[in-house]
């Protein structure tokens, strides 16, 4: 669902930066996520109810990746969801193998379904999004692509968009900086930072809850969401100022002057 008062096209001159999360907002890699995560926890809890004689009960896409995992950190969204389980695991160190009952442990084993399902469904991308970025270079916005996968430059390349990003901060820059990952607004503010942008003169587009709590968090002036889960509510309260479900809903009409 759309905010209808927003149909009209959004005025690009009011901005110096977009902002934009990969994973669901540029390219369809958000359900190559959710189905690895799912893959990971399934086994996962499959296993620990045989150890501890507690219920299966299976990793739900459509509640648990969107609230503990979707838009956060790999070994947060890990710990995350596993706390919403009460489930305890040590973090571990950042060498752990995936067969490593840790957090860091998982979280690799998931990384390794991630690569095996990309390269089984390749890597598409949203064709609004992609008109509205080279609209908003057009109009002399500068642009980063904000994510807090460590797929980030490999996906951009191979969906030919490298070119139409001034500044990537993807998850391996999040861990050499030491950021906050979302819904902390710190990768936000570093891509506003190497911009030489302030927040309040640009925008962040989302498509995840921890995501538009993060741009909201950090101060910017606009705040995308865009819905690919049906979750139009749980974006606007987490910070979305607007929530269309493709961002070709704030381009120009055909029939319209640009």
């Amino acid at each position: 669902m759309s905010d209808a008062r927003h149909t009209a096209s959004l005025d690009l001159t009011r901005f110096e930066a977009a902002l934009f999360d990969l994973d669901g907002v540029v390219t369809k890699t958000a359900t190559v996520h959710a189905l690895a995560w799912q893959q990971l926890f399934n086994d996962y809890l499959h296993s620990y109810s045989q150890r501890t004689g507690r219920p299966f009960v299976p990793f739900d896409i459509d509640k648990d990746y969107r609230v503990y995992v979707d838009g956060k950190p790999r070994y947060e969204g890990v710990k995350s969801f596993l706390d919403s389980r009460e489930i305890v695991l040590p973090w571990g160190t950042p060498d752990d193998g995936p067969d490593e009952a840790t957090i860091y442990g998982l979280g690799h084993k998931k990384d390794g379904y991630f690569e095996t399902r990309l390269h089984e469904f390749g890597v598409e991308v949203y064709e609004g999004t992609v008109r509205f970025l080279r609209r908003a270079r057009e109009h002399g916005l500068k642009t980063a692509v904000v994510s807090s996968s460590n797929h980030c430059r490999e996906v951009v390349e191979r969906v030919g968009l490298t070119a139409l990003f001034d500044v990537r901060i993807d998850g391996q820059e999040t861990q050499r900086l030491r950021l906050r990952g979302k819904p902390a607004p710190d990768t936000f503010l570093e891509a506003a930072r190497r911009l030489n942008v302030p927040p309040s003169r640009a925008i962040v587009i989302e498509d995840a809850q921890a995501g538009v709590q993060a741009g909201r968090a950090g101060g910017f002036d606009l705040v995308i969401g865009v819905d690919r889960l049906d979750q139009p509510d749980a974006l606007r309260q987490h910070g979305a100022d607007i929530v269309v479900a493709d961002l070709a809903e704030l381009l120009p009409k055909p029939h319209a002057a640009v």
